[in-house]
Formats: structure tokens, C-alpha cells, sequence
């Protein structure tokens, strides 16, 4: 039996993802909570002493001439897709891919001497724990919103079906949990996706479903894709 695996990411990431359950006999189905807007957003004036990035999408909307001037920073990133973007694009991820904000936080912390200027290339809805942290080791962090994801306000009668019809879902962030909860309700399909085997990223990520009385909750040991897929082998009882 092939499993029908839920994926409420926004349809780019989405995208990849469904390669990857593929790669696992499982059958992803796509149902966005949100869209992404690439945002006119021109990069400050000034020299920094280092460039930060946590998301492919980021390096995806900087202009050509932008990357030109941007190619000689040290970069420091937040997982293997957003380094692999990097790359792609002619910038130079500086040691080790951070696995999390955290980590990252961390190393910039511990590399760079209080005062540092770091522009940080982002999204406009992010968690602020990253920013905060590098304030409170007294850096100056530069924050550029270059795209924004957008909740959508419903999902097609097609994807609410599709969403239905599945064994399970799996969750990548506290906010499209939350709107895919919001999604699901508005949709007439409340009860079933609170049935539903629900597979997180973190603790974190699944709080919005235990909140709405979901009783069937997994989480990942890590947080990457890699083992939030073996999570879910794991909740079906073994290899799909």
C-alpha cells in the first residue's frame, strides 16, 4: 500500500519534497497554506562584514548585480538548500551549513567581534530569535525582506479532497501548521485532518495541532527532512 502524505508547505518547497517522498514509495499531496511574493526590496548602502542567509528564496529573488556585490561577503547559511542556492548563485558559504538559526547564531556569535555589521537576507514573516540573538552579542544585523508568504484565504474544493483522502501530513513550521488548521476548518474537513497522523519538524511545530486536538502527533529527532521522513516511516511501523 502506497500512503498519501499531505504536504502544506508553500508549492516550491512542496515541489522538492514530494521528489523526496517519491524517492520513498510514499505520494505527496499538495495543498499550499501559503504563496509566496517576491518583494521589491533594494539592499541597503554600506559596507558588512558578513552576509546571512536562511532560505533558498532569498538568494532566488536578489537581483543579478546584487549577487555581484554581494559575492565577496563571507556567507553563513541555515541548511543545505539555502547553501546550495548560495553556491548556485556565485556567493561563498563560509565553513560548515548551520543545521538551525540556533547553531547559527551561535558560530556568528562566537566568529565576529562585538559590532559586527551583518546583513541578513530573509523573509518577511520570520521568527525574531535569530535577530535577537545577535543583538543581544552586539552585533549590527541589517534585516532585507526579499519575499514574502502569503496565507491563503482557502483551498480549492480539489485540494481540500486531496488533503482528505490522505494518511498522513507532515509539518515543516509553527505558522503553515497553524494556517493549515485554519484551512482545514474552513474547508468542512476539521474532523478529518484532526484524525489524521500528523508529523512534525519540531515540538514546536506540532503545538498548533495539539491545540486543535489532534491525538495522532510525531515529531523529528532533528530538524531536517531526512529524518522527518524517517519519522514518519517510523509512525506507519517501518519503511513505506
Amino acid at each position: 500500500m502506497q500512503h498519501r502524505i499531505a504536504l502544506m508547505r508553500a508549492r516550491d518547497e512542496a515541489e522538492t519534497s514530494a521528489a523526496q517522498l517519491a524517492a520513498h514509495g510514499l505520494i505527496a499531496v499538495l495543498a499550499p497554506a501559503t504563496e509566496i511574493r517576491l518583494l521589491a526590496s533594494a539592499l541597503p548602502v554600506g559596507s558588512f562584514d558578513a552576509l546571512i542567509v536562511t532560505s533558498p528564496r532569498a538568494i532566488a529573488a536578489l537581483a543579478v548585480g546584487d549577487r555581484a556585490r554581494l559575492a565577496g561577503l563571507p556567507l553563513h547559511a541555515v541548511g543545505e538548500r539555502a547553501a546550495g542556492a548560495a553556491r548556485a548563485a556565485g556567493l561563498a558559504p563560509s565553513g560548515e551549513t548551520a543545521a538551525d538559526s540556533a547553531a547559527l547564531a551561535a558560530r556568528l556569535a562566537a566568529s565576529f567581534a562585538p559590532g559586527a555589521r551583518l546583513l541578513y537576507l530573509a523573509g518577511r514573516e520570520r521568527r525574531p530569535e535569530l535577530e535577537a540573538a545577535l543583538a543581544a552579542a552586539g552585533h549590527r544585523i541589517v534585516a532585507v525582506a526579499l519575499y514574502s508568504a502569503e496565507a491563503r484565504d482557502a483551498w480549492s474544493r480539489a485540494e481540500a479532497e486531496g488533503v482528505a483522502a490522505c494518511d498522513a501530513a507532515l509539518h515543516y513550521s509553527h505558522r503553515s501548521a497553524a494556517l493549515a488548521v485554519a484551512l482545514a476548518e474552513r474547508a468542512g474537513i476539521g474532523g478529518v485532518f484532526r484524525a489524521m497522523l500528523h508529523v512534525c519538524l519540531s515540538q514546536r511545530v506540532a503545538e498548533p495541532l495539539a491545540a486543535f486536538g489532534a491525538s495522532r502527533i510525531a515529531c523529528s529527532d532533528a530538524p531536517n527532512e531526512a529524518r522527518l521522513i524517517a519519522a514518519l516511516e517510523q509512525a506507519f511501523g517501518g519503511a513505506a
